[in-house]
């Protein structure tokens, strides 16, 4: 038996705290040419403030490379539970642009 490791593996560790997972309602996504800033909001009825719970910084390489695994994971769970339904003005304000190229997903 070889004791030899495959390359293309990774020992990846989920801590507890980042398992529970952080629920966000709202993404801001800016970007410069050497870098995607997505952060991660939850907007909650009657309060007029929202913090930023999480902030992801990609190259534009990964970042292209998350919205196929993204565009992939989503036509699965189409293929499963049927269409993603998009209700026309349910989604929450967006807030004012606070410099750079934005857009809401």
């Amino acid at each position: 038996m070889s004791d030899t490791k495959n390359p293309n593996q990774f020992n990846i560790e989920l801590s507890e705290d980042v398992a529970e997972g952080v629920y966000s309602n709202l993404a801001v996504i800016t970007h410069s040419p050497a870098e995607f800033v997505i952060d991660f909001i939850r907007i909650m009825p009657g309060v007029p403030k929202s913090k930023v719970k999480s902030r992801i910084i990609l190259t534009p390489e990964h970042a292209k490379r998350f919205v196929a695994a993204l565009n992939d994971n989503i036509s699965k769970y189409e293929a499963v539970h049927g269409p993603i339904r998009e209700v026309k003005g349910s989604g929450p304000v967006m807030p004012p642009a606070f410099g750079g190229p934005t857009a809401q997903a």
